[in-house]
């Protein structure tokens, strides 16, 4: 009985399924098409969603209007740095967390973890006096280094190394090696899933970070694609399909990122789940 109520039931969960996709899926699928249209086109009533004539010149004139180049390369190094920064400085504070003990460990993550609860927009300002301090403004100093540390990748970290059995680290130790030793060449190798799911979330983080970029930033070299996009705004504040031709140009990368990738995001929320 059972079985047939779960063979009548998942028709259903697949219509919905479908349903909860298109949700999704039909704002992107707007804009790629608005982007092809003219720009009376789009105020038209009833209002189209395929255009009548296919204006591929719109993308042309949107990616040359600005310098999008040199806007995606900004964020392409802002993105990988900060993603190599949170691997190397997160994974050393999760493997503390997780293998080393020492006293008030427990307590200094739930410190930690207390900053997941301060809002982003409080640190603004000290972060840009400090930033200011150092004269890093307008610089990619500025836009990588405070970003280098997450408190989630810490505890992504942290969690997946709690999982991994001692046994390797106890023989390493009686071989004689030493902390590093052990993390180096036996927690890391091991961890790989969980370090290449935080790569990919901490370069998706940053390709689409907008508030900070924009204050870190004065020069339009230095912007990266977000704040790029705002100032394409400013330019042609009543010219749909332009602006959604931009926005489009830079949600592609995560798009290609999300199709290789989008196992490590699944990864990342089972470890998140796990018991500490």
């Amino acid at each position: 009985m059972n079985n047939k109520n779960q063979k009548l039931a998942s028709p259903g969960m697949l219509l919905l399924a479908i349903a909860l996709a298109f949700t999704m899926l039909a704002p992107f699928v707007w804009m790629v098409l608005t982007s092809f249209m003219d720009d009376l086109e789009v105020f038209t009533f009833p209002p189209k969603f395929v255009p009548d004539e296919w204006l591929w010149q719109n993308w042309l004139e949107a990616l040359t209007t600005l310098p999008f180049g040199r806007f995606f390369l900004n964020s392409m190094l802002m993105s990988i740095g900060i993603a190599i920064g949170q691997l190397f400085f997160c994974s050393m504070a999760a493997y503390s967390f997780a293998r080393i003990r020492f006293p008030g460990r427990d307590a200094l993550f739930l410190a930690f973890l207390s900053f997941m609860m301060v809002p982003v927009i409080v640190l603004l300002i000290p972060r840009f006096l400090l930033v200011n301090a150092f004269g890093w403004v307008d610089t990619f100093w500025a836009l990588i280094v405070p970003e280098v540390v997450s408190v989630w990748g810490i505890f992504l970290l942290r969690q997946f190394f709690l999982s991994l059995p001692r046994d390797l680290e106890d023989a390493a130790r009686i071989d004689g090696a030493g902390e590093w030793t052990i993390f180096w060449r036996i927690i890391l190798p091991l961890s790989k899933p969980a370090l290449a799911t935080l790569g990919v979330f901490a370069f998706v983080a940053s390709w689409q970070s907008f508030l900070w970029p924009l204050i870190a930033t004065r020069s339009l070299e230095m912007r990266p694609i977000e704040v790029g996009i705002a100032s394409f705004h400013s330019i042609y504040s009543d010219n749909w399909p332009l602006q959604m031709a931009a926005a489009t140009a830079a949600v592609l990368p995560l798009l290609v990122l999300f199709f290789f990738a989008q196992r490590y995001f699944v990864r990342g929320i089972a470890l998140t789940g796990m018991k500490g």
